[in-house]
């Protein structure tokens, strides 16, 4: 891809991205997740209808009578993305790629993030670290984060989610609003998973395709890993060849489900032939 072409392309993400932020996003998302950044700000007396899980025992000691601390929302959080771009990701059917589709959703977060003045950082991962992004503010840094997943040739065609959680609990010492962005063609990353969603507020966002659920009736085709590049040819034509495909991709739903559900980490589900914009909402309205 030329540079012209590149910029042209960022270009019209961004157009598409921040316009939705603008009209439908920046609220939902300040209600989702800014209220859940509280800072120290004071302590004072006890009032009558205080919590009792606010005293704080130790000035309490120290004064001889109840103290409690009083926290105010923080005016600035940090944001992260974390973008599977391995192979697995360029496949997709006629509307859009799931690379595609990550882009815009990226973009869409950050640009939300942005409208509430926070700053944005990003780690590129597929089954090795391609990119660390730290966190900063403003449209150019945005737009260098879209320019970055949009030119990407990344050296792995694998996925290592569990390398990338791993990297960022390292690198990201203060809780952080963290958005984990993949189709989780890999699932050994329970561990890990556990240990970011303690200590940040993560969100998982799972993108898929038809072609992921269900394979067409189209007679012999050459099916591709394209992580591993290993291929062979299916019989799509045979019913129970298209119903084994369906189950396994099944049990590799409720798989990831139990995983997510064990972490506590919520997620939603986005699917390259279907408007994302309903269930970003629906996950935004549970957890505000």
């Amino acid at each position: 891809m030329d540079t012209a072409e590149l910029i042209q392309r960022v270009r019209r993400v961004e157009l598409k991205t921040r316009g939705l932020s603008d009209r439908i996003f920046s609220g939902e998302y300040h209600s989702a997740f800014k209220g859940r950044g509280m800072a120290f700000s004071e302590n004072r007396e006890y009032q009558h209808g205080d919590e009792i899980r606010t005293i704080d025992w130790n000035v309490t000691a120290r004064m001889g009578h109840p103290y409690v601390k009083v926290f105010e929302e923080e005016r600035e959080l940090t944001v992260f993305l974390l973008i599977d771009v391995s192979g697995s990701n360029s496949t997709g059917t006629r509307q859009k790629s799931k690379r595609d589709l990550i882009i815009e959703l990226s973009a869409l977060l950050a640009f939300s993030a942005m409208g509430n003045n926070d700053k944005v950082g990003a780690i590129l991962f597929s089954d090795r670290i391609e990119r660390f992004i730290p966190p900063k503010k403003g449209r150019s840094h945005i737009l260098r984060i879209i320019r970055e997943i949009i030119e990407i040739e990344p050296e792995g065609k694998g996925t290592n989610i569990d390398s990338a959680l791993s990297h960022f609990l390292s690198a990201m010492k203060k809780r952080t609003i963290a958005f984990l962005i993949s189709d989780f063609r890999d699932v050994e990353f329970d561990k890990t998973l556990r240990q970011a969603g303690r200590k940040h507020d993560l969100v998982a966002l799972r993108v898929t395709d038809p072609l992921d659920r269900m394979l067409p009736s189209i007679g012999w085709i050459v099916v591709q890993d394209p992580e591993t590049g290993h291929a062979k040819w299916v019989f799509t034509g045979r019913r129970k060849t298209r119903e084994n495909h369906a189950k396994q991709e099944k049990i590799r739903e409720a798989e990831l489900k139990a995983i997510f559900a064990r972490s506590g980490v919520d997620q939603a589900v986005l699917c390259t032939d279907r408007p994302y914009v309903q269930p970003l909402m629906q996950l935004f309205d549970r957890r505000g």
